[in-house]
């Protein structure tokens, strides 16, 4: 019996081994033909509209003739690209928005240089973003622009929301954190959010590095989930090689997570400790510049988006706005995906669009 089992299992593992091997030629093959174009992420027809700085304003073409007629401005983080609501043409937040008729502007904040290191969060929020909104008002010959922030850019556009209300005509954010003291979150552990300084001393991070690489940022968040993000992927990786579409999903999101900007030093100090260690934003006692931000003023209607298994903005902390904000036009929405499923998960790509065209829709008188 027992030497009949063995040879089954020697069997076995020889036809995977050789279905393996097939797999892996092919995908050599499929690596040996593709070339940086076919990988190219933010492939939505676009124009530049507006730049300052490093900052690059974007426009995206319509898709639809009948359209909103109040235009929307996506905020993404500092981390990372925005590219990410534009990843590929099947997987496209922007462009699927655009099928439903929004007129989408992007914020690009560039790579920031040794020349950045002193840009602070009022030149991000009080100066870039309100004169991006101010080019698109004015653009539109409108008072107000609904705003889209997306993680660290809705935590912005809720700064944004607070300090000029009179300019923001709905408000979505999306996996944006807003209350940092959660104690069961590794992100905010580190960052400081239970033990302050002593977690992360970021004014000798600052003093010593100037601005904070983005490769540091990237490894910080590749340890939340070592196994998963670090290994796992990549044993897995020729199982996948074989399909050229997988393949080109896979190194699409590798040059995403690795084309991370440097972060701007003295954005990051006040970031890191007025959001993180303080937790300043729902106590009421941040100042962003000269201008103090309370929740209680967005009165505006607001659309809160979040991820049921996000791991680097738990639900807990976005969840919490609902208690700050001043608005009685409140909307809470989950899908049950991580925080980067968000973008790039199918089923969360044919909800989240029309969830938010309708919402919008519902408010533009």
């Amino acid at each position: 019996m027992l030497p009949f089992l063995m040879q089954m299992r020697l069997d076995d593992a020889t036809e995977e081994y050789t279905e393996l091997t097939k797999k892996v030629i092919k995908g050599i093959e499929n690596l040996s033909r593709l070339r940086e174009e076919d990988i190219e992420i933010g492939v939505t027809p676009k124009e530049v509209v507006y730049r300052e700085d490093k900052l690059v304003l974007y426009h995206f073409q319509p898709m639809v003739e009948e359209r909103l007629n109040i235009p929307v401005l996506i905020v993404y983080a500092l981390v990372n690209r925005p590219f990410m609501v534009d990843l590929q043409e099947d997987r496209s937040l922007v462009a699927n928005l655009l099928k439903l008729g929004l007129d989408i502007y992007l914020i690009d904040w560039g790579y920031p240089t040794r020349a950045d290191r002193w840009l602070t969060l009022d030149d991000y929020i009080n100066g870039y973003i309100n004169n991006c909104v101010d080019f698109i008002r004015t653009k539109h010959s409108l008072d107000k622009i609904n705003l889209l922030g997306i993680c660290q850019g809705g935590t912005f556009s809720l700064c944004y929301s607070s300090i000029y209300p009179e300019k923001v005509k709905n408000l979505i954010v999306m996996v944006a954190p807003v209350d940092f003291q959660i104690s069961d979150a590794l992100l905010y552990m580190r960052g400081g959010c239970t033990l302050g300084a002593e977690a992360l001393d970021i004014d000798r991070m600052v003093d010593s590095l100037g601005n904070i690489p983005g490769d540091f940022l990237n490894f910080e968040f590749l340890m939340l989930k070592p196994r998963q993000l670090g290994i796992q992927k990549y044993l897995d990786f020729p199982e996948i090689m074989h399909s050229e579409d997988k393949l080109l999903n896979f190194l699409r999101m590798e040059k995403w997570i690795f084309d991370s900007p440097d972060q701007a030093g003295e954005a990051y100090r006040q970031f890191l400790k007025d959001f993180y260690q303080a937790n300043k934003l729902i106590k009421g006692e941040l100042m962003i510049g000269d201008k103090r931000v309370s929740l209680s003023n967005i009165s505006m209607p607001v659309l809160n988006l979040y991820a049921e298994k996000d791991h680097l903005v738990p639900p807990t902390s976005s969840i919490a706005l609902e208690r700050y904000v001043g608005t009685e036009d409140y909307t809470v929405r989950s899908f049950p995906v991580g925080h980067i499923g968000m973008y790039v998960s199918g089923k969360v790509q044919r909800d989240l669009p029309p969830a938010i065209a309708d919402w919008l829709k519902t408010r533009a008188d």
